[in-house]
């Protein structure tokens, strides 16, 4: 019988890194199982055994990404009662938080998000307010759902595991769940950059830019980074709100993280204020991203940004 169980969504040819983060979590929490959407493959199954892993459930069905998250959370809810899990354990991203809230439901569990660490004994920190706290909280229910954000914990692999034992879950056929199908998908255009909530360096662009992304585009392409906005950036229709750091966007936790023409607002330091390293650029000397910045380029960004892709290039060769 599982302590924990880690739901990953299609991890693809290999597991991200927030995958590896919950992985983390839950070994601290005793035996772990996951359950997973999609297809298995050696590399992957290799790695859940590594980071711990005893048991990998699939569900019934393979067409559980045709619908919304309702037939995901009836697998979950399934997936407990096969594991016997008393902890669940999902991304903090919006379709993982509304599969928690309808899980916890079926499970009548608590439910606690925005989750940034856990303890053995169950007990969860949250940040909350933008960054500016932390709070703890526990569930006295049975079963605790938890959504866990990314960035904060260090991946760790428990060793050379055994390979996990893979079990079938059937999936309970719901009407209501089922009443909304997925009728297109679009798929994203290849960048060729490296995922924004993985990636070692960010470079991120905001209303400075006026519209011109192509400066923060260069230098991150020089850097080998991922490209990140603000809101306002994204609101404006500047670049895609896939793009957005900050409380309602993706949080990072970078080596390097280049803040260019950005405030610093509360909503953005909440999304990356656990970067190691903050360069700050902007015309503005009293702008309040200065206060947590490591360094500080007082300057307009169209001039100090190229200068600084022109010298990485030189350097590169």
């Amino acid at each position: 019988m599982a302590n924990a169980l880690v739901f990953i969504d299609n991890p693809g040819a290999a597991l991200k890194k927030s995958s590896l983060e919950l992985l983390t979590i839950a070994r601290s929490l005793g035996e772990t199982a996951v359950a997973i959407t999609g297809e298995l493959n050696d590399d992957v199954a290799a790695t859940l055994g590594a980071y711990g892993a005893t048991t990998v459930f699939q569900p019934s069905v393979d067409d559980l990404d045709q619908y919304l998250v309702g037939p995901k959370a009836a697998y979950l809810a399934a997936a407990v009662a096969a594991s016997g899990a008393t902890a669940v354990l999902l991304d903090n991203s919006p379709e993982g938080k509304e599969i928690a809230g309808r899980l916890g439901i079926k499970l009548n569990a608590g439910v606690i998000t925005d989750v940034v660490g856990v303890e053995a004994d169950g007990t969860a920190h949250k940040s909350v307010l933008a960054g500016s706290y932390n709070t703890t909280a526990k569930a006295n229910t049975p079963v605790t759902v938890l959504s866990v954000k990314a960035n904060n914990v260090e991946p760790a692999p428990a060793g050379a595991g055994a390979a996990p034992a893979t079990a079938t879950v059937d999936v309970p056929t719901d009407a209501a769940a089922n009443s909304a199908r997925i009728a297109a998908r679009t798929e994203k255009p290849v960048s060729g950059r490296p995922d924004l909530s993985d990636a070692r360096i960010v470079v991120a662009g905001g209303r400075g830019v006026d519209g011109d992304f192509g400066p923060v585009e260069e230098l991150a392409d020089a850097l080998g980074a991922a490209v990140g906005a603000s809101r306002a950036a994204t609101d404006a229709g500047w670049i895609g709100h896939d793009a957005q750091v900050g409380q309602t966007g993706v949080t990072v936790s970078p080596q390097l993280y280049i803040s260019a023409g950005i405030s610093g607002a509360i909503q953005q330091k909440a999304g990356m204020q656990t970067s190691k390293v903050i360069v700050a650029i902007n015309k503005d000397a009293e702008s309040p991203v200065f206060e947590i910045a490591d360094y500080g380029i007082i300057g307009d960004l169209f001039k100090v940004l190229p200068q600084a892709t022109a010298e990485i290039k030189k350097r590169k060769g």
